[in-house]
């Protein structure tokens, strides 16, 4: 029997829901749960300089709609409360405040950006609220042993960056490197892995750096610097907006150096598109999921469930923009937390699920990948892929990588 793309993807969404369930036992609840509702919280840069990532926001959202029209978690519907942080850190402080003193949430769950999770990563594991699969790659995100109530999704910062300069090492030796990166813990946090994985030959390698602050208007002059410095290598640190403006300045002012970019600001919808599809061949980064405007997923079951999806649940979301692919990957994970507390829905049951996810192979991954934690290892993502951009889409190379090698 054939089933329309919309319909395997809400069976795909039951069958999360019922993935690696164990026997219901008697009910145990922690604030936020009720024996209808479970309630999490989130804040989004819905504004200022990081609202491309707002996106993700509005899909989760619409994904937990669509678990909750067939038939919820056990009959319980999420509820999930999505509150805007400006990327601001003081405004993330009192939003979070807002979510777990006065809404109660169960949980948090994909907080994004790193300056705005650094400022309330003390204060909710002081409170000993969940604060799970962020929305950001900063290493310090796994530490188990120092903040046990915080788990990250993404690939750590470090892991990316070493991979870049291991790829370096081998394919341009003598290569002259420039970096630019955000000022903050993100930025530092991916210079960190790359010089990490240049070691000792870095110094020689790095010709030029240098930083921006997000209130920032441009990266122009910063453009022109790195290019003076004679580099023929960029490594580009940064968010969405400053991404596109940094491919684009580096096009027009004529240098042509071999440009990398970093895996959250590689979506052709929201950071090459507004570059240039022209100004953006050529550029480098690290997946560990199918890139959506890549014709060798065009009939992967898996892209059409998720595209039937966006055609349901988020139609004014952007199927160019892999940030929506990105955060459906995310939701599913909190579906598979959740499925697996069965009817103990406590902040320690949540916390103890979300560090035993095992060999978890989400459909939209890169093939032969899994999600995998552990209580001494929150590390989620341990796996990537170099990429290199057409002028139309994203062509992985090479194997998929280990970040553990």
């Amino acid at each position: 029997m054939k089933f329309s793309p919309y319909r395997r993807a809400t069976l795909l969404a039951a069958a999360l829901a019922v993935l690696a369930a164990p026997a219901l036992a008697q009910k145990k609840y922690g604030p936020g749960v009720t024996d209808t509702e479970i309630k999490l919280g989130q804040t989004m840069p819905y504004s200022g300089p990081a609202s491309a990532y707002g996106t993700i926001g509005k899909l989760e959202q619409a994904y937990f709609k669509m678990i909750n029209d067939n038939g919820g978690i056990n009959g319980r519907k999420i509820n999930l409360i999505s509150l805007d942080d400006g990327y601001s850190p003081p405004k993330a402080v009192e939003q979070v405040r807002r979510l777990v003193e006065q809404d109660e949430v169960l949980a948090l769950f994909q907080t994004l950006g790193t300056p705005s999770n650094s400022a309330i990563h003390k204060y909710v594991n002081a409170k000993k609220v969940p604060h799970l699969l962020l929305a950001t790659g900063a290493t310090k995100w796994a530490d188990p042993k120092n903040f046990p109530w915080t788990l990250g999704f993404n690939l750590s910062y470090q892991a990316e960056g070493l991979i870049y300069a291991k790829y370096l090492l081998k394919e341009k030796p003598n290569a002259k490197i420039a970096i630019l990166y955000q000022n903050d813990d993100y930025g530092k946090d991916l210079l960190k892995g790359v010089k990490d994985g240049l070691g000792a030959k870095g110094a020689r390698m790095v010709v030029s750096e240098a930083s921006y602050e997000v209130t920032d208007p441009t990266v122009d002059s910063q453009i022109l610097t790195l290019q003076g410095s004679g580099a023929d290598t960029f490594i580009d640190i940064t968010t969405p907006k400053f991404a596109a403006q940094a491919i684009r300045k580096a096009f027009d002012s004529g240098w042509k150096p071999l440009h990398i970019v970093n895996n959250v600001s590689a979506s052709v919808g929201s950071v090459l598109a507004p570059a240039g599809l022209d100004k953006s061949t050529g550029l480098l980064t690290l997946q560990y999921y199918k890139d959506p405007n890549d014709p060798q997923w065009k009939d992967d079951p898996a892209m059409l469930e998720w595209r039937a999806f966006m055609g349901r649940y988020y139609k004014e979301g952007d199927p160019k923009d892999a940030a929506n692919l990105y955060a459906y990957l995310a939701a599913q994970t909190m579906v598979q937390i959740l499925k697996q507390c069965g009817n103990d829905l406590t902040r320690e049951n949540v916390m103890k699920q979300a560090a035993n996810i095992k060999n978890l192979k989400l459909p939209l991954l890169l093939t032969g990948m899994s999600l995998n934690t552990t209580p001494t290892d929150f590390f989620l993502v341990k796996q990537g892929q170099l990429a290199r951009f057409t002028g139309t889409q994203w062509q992985g190379f090479g194997e998929v990588l280990s970040t553990t090698d």
